[in-house]
């Protein structure tokens, strides 16, 4: 006698919705306890620089403004028309989100969500945004960032991708 080849599970089928509400809760839990840790547990501020690898540094910056410090905000009013926009930007983009029809948009999307959620947490807390990773080579430096920086990155990137190479299929 043989046996009946056994039923593979069934698939799991994300909706875009889901993957990118967990694609930004994700995004947003990874960034802010990587700042606390570099914070308040290694202490950058005391240590710095450190170097990692030959072009990549840690170090300790507060970011006051925006993507390469444009617009910094030095008063207090400043520093809530930077969050009220980061706010109203990122509200925008969470509805385009939730109504995303493939998961490619959704998770970039859920990516910049939650990055522009965590250094929005860190100029609520903070008055400005905690930036570490400095990428160099020779005279040749990058600015400052963070994790949220690199989700913001990354989801904008998949969204170029997809514009560009990807059918537009729904999932």
């Amino acid at each position: 006698m043989s046996e009946a080849a056994p039923e593979a599970p069934p698939k799991v089928k994300v909706s875009p919705r889901m993957l990118g509400v967990t694609a930004g809760f994700l995004m947003l839990l990874v960034d802010q306890t990587h700042k606390i840790w570099m914070l308040d547990v290694y202490d950058i501020a005391s240590r710095q620089p450190v170097r990692v690898l030959p072009f990549l540094d840690l170090v300790m910056a507060w970011n006051r403004g925006v993507s390469y410090s444009l617009f910094e905000a030095h008063s207090e009013i400043g520093r809530y028309g930077l969050l009220a926009v980061t706010l109203a930007a990122t509200l925008f983009l969470a509805v385009w989100m939730w109504r995303a029809q493939t998961r490619f948009t959704a998770l970039g999307l859920g990516l910049v969500v939650g990055g522009a959620l965590g250094n929005a947490i860190d100029r609520a807390a903070y008055g400005a945004v905690a930036d570490f990773f400095h990428f160099h080579v020779g005279t040749f430096s990058w600015y400052v960032f963070n994790l949220a920086d690199v989700g913001i990155v990354a989801g904008v990137a998949l969204l170029l991708y997809e514009s560009l190479f990807c059918a537009q299929e729904k999932a």
